[in-house]
């Protein structure tokens, strides 16, 4: 899977998993299958962001605020609201 690809520390576009998944175009795709994973530890789905850095999920939500601890734990640099690099 796509996902198991991305380096711990990195983060990548919803557009480029679809991508690399040999499905360009299919960015939203990529976004609904990721909010509907049976088993969201299992996959680094924290590493995916919107292609210009800001985040998917709203800051207030469960899976938000999961996603931004996960991702400072990872070492990666952000604003409130924007992931500034590494990019995968």
């Amino acid at each position: 899977m796509v996902l198991n690809s991305i380096p711990k520390g990195y983060v990548t576009s919803y557009g480029n998993v679809a991508k690399r998944a040999g499905l360009p175009g299919y960015a939203r795709m990529v976004c609904r299958v990721l909010r509907e994973l049976p088993d969201r530890g299992a996959t680094p789905w924290w590493r995916v962001i919107r292609g210009d850095g800001r985040f998917g999920m709203d800051e207030d939500s469960v899976s938000g605020q999961e996603q931004r601890q996960r991702l400072r734990a990872e070492g990666i640099v952000m604003t409130a609201s924007k992931v500034t690099g590494p990019w995968w």
